[in-house]
């Protein structure tokens, strides 16, 4: 059975249109390496040329490396190598990746308004007869930090009405107890009962109201019922550090046991492990023992140095850049530089949130980023006393790295692999014993980082240099300006 020509002409079509259409898919695998194959053929008829060609007045000493040029190739001792920190973390083969063009910003550490800091204000008034913190100290949630004795004629009129009430109330009771049983015997009408059940209702209203007012003055349900079953005023007020609520940032204070101690008296040793998280720092401390406070008054300021903000300070024309940025969720890097001149990236910050206002005078536009912190030093001294020191620092100066851009599959390499020599850019490809250098087109370069163009310059999985292309350029520099001459004005 003959097939029509018309026909075959359609089958090759189609064969020859989906082997180009799969080429032009896979053209990213075949297409390097097709590059590397037609590089070493060119390289390989050049140097059969030049074999059959003149070869007089030719010295070929030193090319027995195919493909690189002596002008552009360098050799280095393993001296050298070590000297600008060829290591083998330092050369390594190149890949694809994605990179965040970004803007740099300058920042400040700072503290979390409404979080951070907690005002210990004296709740009643009265006069300082121990302070059981020291200024700097580390302290948890609960720890007693003043006492107070109280001397405002307010705070033991209230208890006096309170335990004057609670008297009153027991009387009744004893005496509506009596009235039961003489009613029972028909003795007297029940209606004296009924008068005195009424009594003993209007004190237990008055005891509430009482009671809610105590509350109010500062005292805690423990204190209160404290007076209730001693039946006794209380002298003395202790005021105890607040537990701050994770999810609300509530301030509540501790009802626990009423510890009485003295200054003198070793504090709770703390654990380093345990409640790290939850530990505040005696940042200010405003009074002393003996002094005269009323109530409002300041007693210590505590701080919360678990989490701070970033603020950085960008220009009115970056608030757009800095909204996309936002509104990606993309990761924010802070640069902290250190007396060393070595600087300490921290990655994966988010930003927490953008002004809505520029500042009339400056034009700058603020944004906040949130600042997670860790612990760098704990020391716990004989007498019980506890320090703490953060990594972050309200008052540190940071520059913040803020992506704008997506620059998707190129190569990525530190600005130290990349020469500048006028207008070319090199790098230097490892090739045997020796260096090439590669002229690049640079994308982008920041002060960290260089984007190279995957142009075909180099491919993925080229061994290059990741450090050290500034001193390798010079060396390249030297080497063509050739050695002094030790014999130059002598006559022989």
């Amino acid at each position: 059975m003959k097939i029509p020509k018309s026909s075959l002409k359609w089958v090759f079509f189609s064969c020859g249109l989906g082997l180009f259409i799969a080429a032009w898919g896979l053209q990213s695998v075949w297409l390097p390496k097709a590059k590397i194959w037609a590089a070493k053929q060119l390289v390989a008829s050049g140097a059969a040329v030049e074999e059959e060609g003149d070869h007089a007045g030719h010295d070929h000493a030193g090319h027995d490396h195919a493909g690189h040029d002596e002008s552009s190739s360098l050799e280095l001792s393993p001296q050298a190598r070590k000297n600008i920190g060829l290591t083998n973390e330092n050369v390594r083969p190149i890949k694809l990746e994605t990179y965040m063009r970004t803007i740099s910003v300058p920042a400040m550490v700072v503290e979390r308004p409404g979080q951070t800091r907690v005002k210990i204000v004296a709740t009643m008034t009265g006069i300082i007869t121990n302070v059981n913190i020291i200024s700097g100290e580390a302290i948890l949630p609960g720890r007693e930090l003043f006492s107070l004795r109280l001397t405002h004629e307010d705070m033991v009129q209230a208890q006096a009405s309170y335990l004057k009430t609670l008297g009153d109330l027991d009387i009744e009771e004893k005496e509506i107890k009596r009235l039961m049983k003489v009613t029972n015997n028909g003795a007297i009408a029940g209606k004296l009962l009924l008068e005195r059940q009424y009594a003993k209702q209007k004190l237990v209203v008055d005891l509430d109201s009482q009671r809610e007012a105590l509350y109010l003055h500062g005292f805690s349900k423990k204190q209160v019922n404290q007076i209730a079953t001693t039946r006794k005023l209380l002298s003395h007020h202790q005021i105890y550090a607040p537990s701050l609520s994770d999810e609300s940032g509530d301030m509540s204070f501790s009802n626990s046991m009423i510890r009485r101690t003295s200054a003198t008296a070793q504090p709770r040793t703390l654990s380093k492990e345990a409640n790290t998280a939850k530990v505040l720092i005696v940042q200010e401390l405003a009074v002393n023992k003996g002094d005269f406070v009323a109530a409002g008054d300041t007693l210590c300021i505590l701080a919360d140095f678990r989490s701070l903000y970033i603020q950085g300070r960008a220009f009115e024309h970056d608030a757009e850049e800095l909204t996309i940025a936002n509104n990606n969720k993309w990761d924010i890097e802070a640069v902290l530089e250190n007396r060393a001149k070595h600087k300490t990236v921290i990655g994966g910050l988010k930003i927490a949130y953008l002004n809505n206002q520029v500042e009339s005078d400056s034009r700058a536009f603020n944004f906040y980023v949130n600042l997670p912190n860790k612990v760098i030093g704990d020391v716990a001294e004989p007498n019980g006393h506890r320090y703490i020191t953060w990594k972050f620092k309200p008052g540190q100066r940071m520059q913040l790295r803020v992506p704008v851009e997506k620059i998707e599959k190129q190569i990525v390499l530190p600005v130290d692999a990349v020469a500048s020599a006028g207008a070319e850019r090199y790098i230097f490809q490892e090739n045997g014993d020796h260096f090439d250098r590669i002229p690049v087109h640079v994308i982008y370069q920041d002060q960290i980082w260089a984007v190279i163009e995957n142009d075909g310059s180099i491919f993925p999985g080229d061994i290059v240099a990741f450090t050290g292309a500034h001193q390798m350029q010079m060396a390249l520099n030297n080497k063509a300006g050739g050695a002094v001459d030790p014999h130059a004005g002598h006559n022989h």
